[in-house]
């Protein structure tokens, strides 16, 4: 059985702010709205952050979206870009925004736990930072805390055994999704507009489309990482936010170049320009819309409903609408191949005393990738190809493809799979995701509305490989045109 949330680690000096229990218009507001204060004069990153850390102690204990909040640190940054911001002289856009950090990413003076309890505090030094991690801090963000994850990252729902539960904002017997699922509940709750996780199956799309908010998995190798996934050039970093826009401005920071990643994309122009266009952004565009991929999907009739309500409004803003299907057969035995061998080769070198430490869920899936020859690998290879070749003709003719992010909504906390599903791993409810990290697209979920128990759903915008911008265009199309907008989680 999955542990109950434990407190997360914390250094906290004695503060007297207020503790909400809903978001106030500080901890509501979107990066580029707390930018725009600070340019303004009239708002400081100080009682940004004061505000957000204020936010997550209200939050956290219901919601266990943190393994690590250094609320010191994060308050001397802070007031160290309030002095820049003063001056005149702020390092760059983000200079004071407060921002949280998946913990699979690397960020000096922090360990890097992983959610893994074979992961020793004292084992390193901690004093690198990822790439991205690297570029926030040369423009200055504050780093108030770091977001749970499974072990290591292997599945779609967010709990380990190192920190347990953690659990969807609007409904707490509910799963935030995962493997980002700290990062999403923690944008959605007002603890932070900005927040990087990764994606190696839909684990930035998954949990953002059960939490309300937006998530991107740019292009493979758009945003740097370091150091490589065990799950290799499936896993991507992404932006978590309350917007696409916002989104499009953490990605023209995170994307900078890091040469420690030899796959790295080469820098381009910034993708925010992208988004001048507004509600006209989708103007002329072709999209293919494929409600179930040709019924091999089972889609709940909320799900369908508020996909389609998305699909209309993107046809009344002026995209050419067809309903279409790639053609793909479902390729999840090869990305099976594939992520069972990573994990496998994650915990070659554990010893019995290691791997008994381990998710049960973890330990099976690592054993059917040691059970996996080169062959088999190389034939999960083939197909990943030829979706990929696939894609690329299918993009000939559409410039976007569009379908739910999720055939579901969030189910109960604690479960791989829904109870009762008969499903017997997190892929069988990803159906929509896992392809496109095979093929390296860019995709992005946008809330588009919310299911009969008040849960969020999400409408999945991919495109042909590099053209990240273009899905970000047309994810803020929907935002500007009010039809990405889900009801606040509210009390927690």
């Amino acid at each position: 059985m999955t542990p109950e949330p434990k407190t997360p680690e914390r250094k906290t000096p004695e503060r007297k702010t207020p503790q909400p229990t809903e978001p106030d218009a500080l901890t509501a507001s979107t990066a580029h709205q707390l930018i725009a204060g600070y340019e303004r004069g009239d708002l400081s990153p100080l009682e940004a952050v004061r505000a957000v850390l204020a936010r997550i102690d209200a939050v956290e204990p219901a919601v266990n979206a943190f393994v690590r909040v250094d609320a010191e640190q994060a308050l001397a940054q802070a007031a160290a870009a309030t002095e820049r911001r003063r001056r005149g002289e702020p390092l760059g856009p983000l200079d004071g925004v407060p921002v949280t950090v998946k913990d699979l990413l690397l960020q000096a003076g922090a360990p890097t736990l992983r959610g893994s309890r074979t992961v020793r505090p004292d084992s390193r030094a901690w004093d690198e930072d990822a790439p991205a991690v690297a570029r926030l801090r040369e423009q200055g963000a504050v780093f108030v805390g770091r977001t749970t994850t499974p072990e290591f990252g292997w599945k779609g729902v967010t709990d380990s055994p190192l920190t347990g539960i953690t659990r969807n904002p609007y409904d707490h017997s509910r799963t935030s999704g995962g493997s980002s699922g700290g990062s999403a509940a923690a944008v959605a709750l007002g603890a932070a507009p900005l927040s990087i996780g990764t994606d190696g199956g839909g684990s930035v799309r998954i949990p953002a489309s059960f939490c309300g908010i937006f998530g991107l998995k740019p292009t493979y190798g758009r945003i740097p990482l370091y150091p490589a996934s065990p799950f290799g050039t499936l896993s991507h970093a992404g932006p978590m936010t309350r917007d696409a826009a916002d989104a499009a401005l953490l990605l023209d920071v995170v994307s900078g170049p890091d040469w420690r990643d030899w796959s790295q994309l080469p820098p381009t122009q910034r993708v925010s320009g992208a988004l001048a266009d507004g509600v006209d952004g989708v103007k002329g565009l072709r999209i293919a819309y494929s409600p179930s991929f040709g019924g091999q999907v089972a889609v709940r009739p909320a799900v369908a409903s508020a996909v389609r309500g998305a699909v209309e409004r993107l046809a009344e803003l002026g995209a050419y609408i067809e309903e279409a299907d790639p053609d793909i057969a479902d390729p999840v035995d090869a990305f099976h191949t594939l992520w069972f061998s990573g994990a496998a080769r994650l915990v070659q070198h554990f010893g019995t005393e290691q791997r008994e430490l381990l998710d049960p869920g973890l330990r099976e899936i690592c054993a059917a990738g040691e059970r996996a020859s080169a062959l088999d690998y190389l034939a999960a290879v083939d197909v990943r190809m030829e979706l990929g070749r696939r894609m690329g003709r299918f993009h000939t003719s559409y410039d976007l493809l569009v379908t739910p992010t999720l055939p579901i909504t969030a189910f109960e906390a604690g479960a791989e799979v829904p109870p009762g599903s008969g499903l017997r791993r997190w892929t069988g409810w990803t159906p929509f995701t896992y392809p496109f990290n095979l093929t390296q697209q860019p995709a992005a979920t946008v809330p588009c509305g919310v299911d009969g128990d008040g849960l969020p759903i999400g409408v999945q915008l991919v495109g042909p490989r590099h053209a990240d911008a273009l899905v970000l265009r047309a994810a803020h199309a929907l935002y500007a045109s009010g039809a990405a907008s889900v009801p606040s989680p509210g009390a927690v």
